[in-house]
């Protein structure tokens, strides 16, 4: 029996080849036929140059077990997730490795109305049918058809905000050359027929598998370099960059400044707030400062949840929130099903900008003076646990309190730090962030890295 290697926590992902291939795709189509007995599955793929083939052989795998494929074409992730919603069906794949390096791929599934298939819900049983590889002959077999829900989930995301508040405003949108290309054009389209005075400058729009600009992945700098060029070459009010399946967008402000998801989650809070008071807002447990002071004076509640997307969203559903954010750049809408979005968000804040008549700089300034954090950082460790321990032994006896919702969280007078090791890879990820005092927040943040890395 070969063993999966590319299951993962939340996902399926690994090394085009031995880790994932065409044989392995068709086993998990029919793995996921056999585990949850679906009618209809929606499939659809980002633009990776091996996306087609791996979405072929997953369908094919699928109609072997009787199942009715419906293929939505070149898509981002959470055009899957709204397809399921759109069209009642059983469950949906999108075949995507985001924003990893060019010989990866992967799968994100989920059941009906979007939810999560993840190791707690279904995977690991998904993964040991496909491993057994023990497949009955079915004399049922299903369908396939092709359907475009591009005009419907365009009509659903403008309707967050009102067409006409967009109004003498300028901003870069970077598609990194993957999947967000054709839902940039259909809004611009929306917003050239309605009259508005926006201008959206593309780069790297048209998508390309190849990835002829780098993987896109605006979390590293050096992915940052070209939208921060642009919005400094055109002047513009705020740029905007995706990974490969746009379930991230990531924010630039009017000086080409990147601007950490942190503090888009405080605002996109507020937004929210203003429109629904006395709502519920999750967010995760590694910098929180600034978003439960926000929330808190917005007249919200608060919730924290564990780091990840299953968790974020079983959570949501729990407490039915209207929104939820994790500093990672997803962000989460009850009326999109729960799920993550990487268009919402940017067009949330521009609206926010065009009402407000400030420059993105001037909105984010007060909470990054009163809650500087260092972002996260990495640290590749040949014993993660070891590592977290050995800190957590310096500092519990000071610390006011102490959380292990996710890895641990150590909260002092004026500042605090949440540290967590990966679920897949030997790192250990540290969030650091105090109250008005950048000193004190990277004094302690080099103190921590030091015994981590001793």
């Amino acid at each position: 029996m070969q063993k999966l290697s590319c299951f993962k926590a939340y996902d399926i992902r690994g090394k085009l080849g031995d880790e994932l291939n065409v044989d392995i795709a068709y086993r998990i189509g029919r793995a996921m036929g056999v585990f949850l007995k679906p009618d209809n599955i929606i499939v659809g793929s980002d633009n990776r140059l091996t996306s087609e083939e791996i979405k072929s052989s997953l369908s094919q795998g699928l109609i072997d077990e009787g199942v009715n494929v419906i293929d939505i074409g070149t898509t981002g992730s959470e055009e899957v997730y709204f397809a399921t919603m759109l069209l009642d069906v059983d469950g949906g794949v999108e075949i995507t490795a985001s924003h990893n390096p060019i010989n990866y791929n992967g799968m994100k599934l989920v059941r009906s109305d979007g939810q999560p298939i993840s190791s707690d819900t279904g995977l690991l049983e998904i993964k040991k049918i496909a491993e057994e590889n023990n497949f009955s002959n079915k004399r049922l077999i299903g369908t396939k058809s092709s359907h475009s829900i591009l005009p419907d989930y365009i009509d659903h995301i403008m309707t967050y905000v009102k067409i006409d508040n967009f109004k003498d405003i300028k901003i870069v949108i970077n598609s990194g050359n993957g999947a967000a290309g054709h839902v940039i054009d259909a809004i611009e389209d929306r917003f050239n027929k309605s009259g508005s005075t926006i201008k959206i400058i593309k780069i790297h729009n048209e998508p390309d598998g190849t990835f002829p600009n780098g993987i896109p992945n605006p979390l590293l700098p050096e992915r940052r370099q070209d939208t921060i060029n642009a919005v400094k070459y055109h002047e513009a009010d705020m740029g905007i960059a995706f990974d490969g399946d746009f379930d991230r967008c990531f924010f630039f402000d009017n000086n080409g400044k990147f601007v950490e998801g942190y503090y888009i989650v405080g605002l996109l809070a507020e937004i929210f707030l203003q429109k629904e008071p006395n709502s519920k807002v999750i967010h995760d447990p590694r910098l929180f400062w600034n978003t439960i002071d926000i929330i808190e004076r917005s007249g919200g509640t608060a919730i924290m949840s564990k780091t990840g997307h299953a968790f974020i969203k079983e959570r949501m559903r729990e407490e039915d929130a209207i929104y939820g954010g994790e500093m990672s750049a997803h962000h989460y809408f009850r009326d999109f099903s729960y799920c993550d979005s990487g268009m919402i968000p940017w067009l949330l804040i521009t609206e926010l900008l065009c009402i407000a008549s400030k420059p993105l700089s001037e909105i984010v300034k007060d909470g990054i003076l009163k809650y500087p954090s260092s972002g996260e950082i990495n640290s590749n460790l040949k014993d993660p646990k070891d590592a977290v321990n050995r800190v957590l032994k310096v500092y519990h006896k000071e610390a006011i309190n102490i959380d292990y919702t996710d890895g641990i969280s150590l909260e002092f007078s004026d500042w605090r730090f949440n540290l967590r090791a990966s679920n897949t890879e030997p790192v250990v990820r540290l969030n650091v962030e105090s109250i008005r005092n950048v000193a004190l927040m990277k004094d302690k943040t080099t103190e921590i890295l030091n015994i981590l890395r001793e």
